[in-house]
């Protein structure tokens, strides 16, 4: 028994090693050939501390790699089968329990994202980005709770959000998302419209693109759509080169209903760029387009639009759902 025992682990050994390290160098495993052939005279714990080290061997930088660039293209559903094994494989991996926590949340699975951020940020502190797409993972969360739990949900979402802000000041991103946070939510659970404006003012010393996304964000709210539009034609004035700001104008066209004329033709120009990381992606361009259509009564052009959303990026709930609420059938 005991003998049938260690070849079974003698085989989880090599299938890990022949996983983690056999792809990046092949000569490698060769130095544990010894070590295999005492396997079966080895008593059950060392055999188990043995796989246990080989376990603790970093995945190769490949694999890292690949599964990173899945992610960064949108393929969730494959990011997720590239980060799993790694994180079967390291346990105490943070960067994999990140990604497959940022990836829950990408296909909608809140609490499954919650306790991978959670385990994430816990293993490694120091990430900025990290606590704010647990913060997102906490917001996703709180939609999906009760009433009662609610509130709970919410202080844990800003709680995120400021230790994000306090790791790195100019995380953009996590500004504005503190910036939504302090929009949308209800003042017993710390929103106000002047601390979401101070955080817009505080985004546009960093950025004056988002900050003037910001700010017009905030004054469509109110309904206040002629300075809305003032502040981002008067962007797009200053940085007539800032692709960005066109598309700004072509969401706030999308997002309130007027100039949509304009919107239209701001966010055609965008489609014809190429954008910077950080910058709008394509398919959240086709979107917005799609949204002026509708608006504008144009079903066709709406439908054009969303479909060429969902091609680039077919995990796009949000623009899937604008699909399916257009009249008359999908095209095949």
């Amino acid at each position: 028994m005991h003998s049938a025992r260690n070849s079974g682990l003698r085989f989880q050994v090599e299938v890990t090693l022949r996983t983690k390290i056999a792809k990046q160098n092949p000569k490698v495993i060769q130095h544990f050939h010894p070590v295999l052939r005492q396997l079966p005279k080895m008593t059950g714990f060392a055999a188990l501390a043995l796989l246990a080290a080989v376990r603790a061997l970093p995945a190769d930088a490949s694999s890292l790699a690949a599964a990173r660039q899945l992610y960064a293209a949108g393929r969730y559903p494959e990011a997720k089968a590239a980060w799993e094994p790694i994180a079967a494989a390291e346990p105490q991996n943070a960067e994999a329990a990140y990604y497959l926590g940022a990836t829950a949340l990408r296909l909608n699975r809140p609490d499954e994202a919650v306790k991978l951020l959670e385990k994430a940020t816990a293993l490694d502190g120091t990430r900025s980005p990290w606590f704010q797409t647990l913060g997102d993972a906490y917001g996703a969360a709180t939609q999906q709770a009760s009433f009662f739990a609610k509130g709970r949900w919410a202080k844990k979402c800003l709680a995120a959000y400021d230790r994000a802000v306090a790791i790195d000041p100019d995380n953009v991103d996590a500004r504005v998302a503190r910036m939504g946070y302090y929009w949308h939510v209800p003042a017993i659970a710390g929103g106000s419209m002047e601390k979401a404006y101070a955080e817009a003012a505080e985004i546009r010393k960093r950025d004056p693109v988002r900050g003037a996304q910001a700010f017009a964000d905030l004054y469509a709210a109110e309904k206040r759509y002629d300075e809305a539009f003032a502040i981002i034609d008067d962007l797009i004035a200053r940085h007539p080169d800032q692709m960005p700001a066109k598309y700004q104008l072509g969401r706030l066209a999308a997002i309130t209903g007027r100039n949509l004329g304009r919107g239209a033709a701001a966010l055609q120009a965008y489609l014809q760029y190429s954008p910077k990381p950080g910058e709008p992606e394509i398919p959240a361009a086709h979107w917005r387009l799609g949204m002026v259509h509708e608006k504008r009564g144009d079903q066709a052009a709406a439908r054009a639009e969303y479909e060429a959303a969902l091609r680039l990026a077919p995990d796009f709930t949000i623009v899937r759902e604008a699909l399916a609420r257009l009249p008359g059938p999908a095209r095949p």
